[in-house]
């Protein structure tokens, strides 16, 4: 006999099914417009759900495409980007709050210390190369940031630095939804990729001053 949680996931399933085949979906034109036609509320709420919706494990890119489908991409971006830093210093100070004070007996092991000093010292140009590599995800990131010895101010330097060709590309995306990747926004991916992944390289290599 098949478990509760699997009858579950198969009845989950079939509802998907048969919502998606019963429930008319809107083009995206149609989106535009009903965005458009709720005036200031629609860049508000997209705001305030691309900043909760960014604490959670739902990745990152998703609200971004929401956003430029929505907002087009000159609002899109400005609000993709804004929600971005809000969620990344939230996500942090929670981190840095919380998580730190729980972990911190094991933050003076070998090789816990050598990969915060490594960030650390690697200051802003370090977390800017975490954001710019796509398989990175976002929250994660934030909450590593928090629990390590980096300072807000260069963390929210180096994240909106990372964050914004990525996210700027998926506004781009978004706005412009034909059914097909687009190859700039693939082109974009893959340079953010491996600008970050040299500078994250030179961030680690980076001497990291002994302590006086």
């Amino acid at each position: 006999m098949p478990g509760g949680r699997t009858l579950l996931a198969v009845g989950l399933l079939v509802a998907v099914i048969v919502v998606a085949v019963v429930v008319p979906v809107p083009d995206p034109s149609r989106l535009r417009e009903w965005a458009a036609g709720a005036g200031a509320a629609a860049p508000v709420l997209m705001f305030l759900l691309y900043v909760l919706g960014s604490m959670v494990p739902i990745p990152r890119t998703v609200f971004s495409l929401a956003s430029g489908l929505l907002l087009g991409p000159v609002l899109g971006a400005l609000v993709a980007l804004a929600a971005t830093g809000i969620s990344a210093v939230l996500s942090f100070g929670i981190a840095r709050s919380v998580g730190r004070r729980l972990l911190e007996r094991h933050l003076t092991r070998a090789p816990v210390r050598a990969v915060d000093e490594r960030l650390t010292g690697g200051g802003w140009l370090a977390v800017a190369s975490l954001r710019l590599i796509p398989v990175i995800p976002f929250l994660p990131t934030n909450y590593a940031c928090g629990l390590s010895s980096v300072a807000l101010a260069p963390y929210l330097v180096g994240t909106m630095a990372g964050s914004v060709a990525g996210t700027v590309a998926a506004v781009a995306l978004g706005d412009a939804i034909t059914g097909h990747t687009s190859p700039a926004a693939v082109a974009v991916s893959v340079t953010c990729a491996a600008v970050g992944a040299v500078g994250l390289w030179f961030a680690i290599r980076r001497r990291v001053p002994e302590p006086a």
